[in-house]
């Protein structure tokens, strides 16, 4: 190829560069959703993932220590230590979800092998809150019979064998779904506002008046898209490395970029294809964002994804997406490469076929 056509390419890229930088509208309508998601994902994730109870302990003994020191080490609580009186008070308020009580002769009664009951009162307003409290409880004085030892008349022996070396915060998890729909959403709003802005503005009969060959004129718009989609999502994952939400380890930083880039370039390519068809800047934004609110929702992206239901499963199976928030799941979060061909392939044929479905159209636009 000649130099020339080189120079057309780097021309169109910079322009269409300088274009968004200088739209900080656009930047901004295209960063805001997913971090608002993001935010929302974050609150609820507090609201849900700790439930606040009121612990009252009446026994000073070792054992009733032992049993306050244990719901305190549990990990699913949001422990506050009460007086009684406190905690009736936080429980007509609806500031805890249950009041705790260890009675003032639980020392007493398990000392002498005596049933000794832990009392939990339960506000049972939502039974998801309510359903923590019933497992969690039970497995707390579990916990407790064990910390005894040979000391203890219920002899119990407890053994976790994980199947991840990595626990995952239920925050932590709604992060790389986040990114991936950064990056669809900006690389489809990005690329097809600046096709459609061709149209629209008759920039587009200047360019094919031009001596310049029509093949650099679609490179040079999807470079363009790719580059602004790319640095965004990146810029994002960066910021949530720093702050320790995601960590991919070796090998697997070099994963995580790739999938990036092709999650990346399959949005661009649809944005191109969507901006050369519509011809038209305001009909581009609101098709855009719903195409990739719906591609995210359709992977399974505010949830597990093997755990929602058959039918949404059977759904995402041909979202491409999909398949690249399992490749980003399995690289930065468990350092594995389990399924990583499968997710590869699927998301090299999706973005090659974005990428024939916009220079088509750009061709076809192009022509007529």
């Amino acid at each position: 190829m000649s130099a020339s056509f080189f120079r057309t390419i780097w021309a169109i890229f910079r322009k269409d560069i300088a274009v968004w930088w200088n739209n900080r509208r656009n930047v901004t309508a295209t960063l805001i959703p997913p971090l608002v998601f993001l935010l929302v994902q974050a609150v609820g994730a507090v609201a849900v993932g700790r439930s606040p109870v009121a612990l009252v302990t009446l026994d000073n003994g070792p054992q009733g220590r032992l049993m306050q020191q244990i719901f305190h080490q549990a990990d699913v609580f949001r422990i506050m230590d009460t007086t009684p009186q406190q905690a009736q008070t936080l429980l007509d308020n609806i500031q805890v979800i249950a009041v705790i009580t260890i009675p003032a002769d639980f020392t007493q009664r398990v000392e002498a092998h005596d049933p000794s009951p832990v009392l939990v009162r339960v506000n049972n307003l939502n039974l998801d809150f309510t359903n923590d409290i019933r497992r969690s409880v039970p497995d707390a004085i579990t916990q407790f019979y064990q910390a005894q030892g040979s000391a203890s008349p219920i002899k119990v022996t407890m053994h976790e064998h994980d199947l991840r070396q990595r626990d995952v915060e239920l925050f932590q998890y709604s992060v790389l779904p986040t990114i991936s729909l950064l990056l669809l959403l900006s690389g489809i709003v990005t690329s097809s506002m600046a096709t459609a802005r061709e149209w629209e503005f008759r920039t587009v009969k200047e360019m094919l008046l031009a001596p310049i060959p029509r093949a650099a004129i679609i490179i040079g718009k999807m470079l363009a898209g790719f580059a602004t989609t790319f640095l965004l999502g990146a810029l994002v994952f960066s910021i949530s490395y720093v702050l320790g939400w995601t960590r991919p380890e070796g090998i697997y930083w070099l994963i995580t970029i790739l999938i990036l880039a092709l999650i990346a370039l399959f949005g661009t390519g649809l944005g191109v294809a969507l901006g050369a068809a519509l011809q038209r800047t305001m009909s581009v934004v609101g098709i855009s964002v719903n195409i990739a609110f719906y591609l995210f929702f359709l992977a399974g992206g505010v949830g597990v994804l093997a755990f929602e239901p058959t039918f949404l499963q059977n759904i995402a199976a041909y979202v491409p997406l999909t398949y690249g928030i399992h490749a980003l799941e399995q690289a930065v979060f468990y350092s594995s490469s389990d399924l990583f061909g499968r997710d590869v392939l699927v998301l090299g044929l999706t973005v090659l076929a974005a990428l024939g479905l916009g220079v088509l159209s750009m061709r076809r636009g192009i022509a007529s």
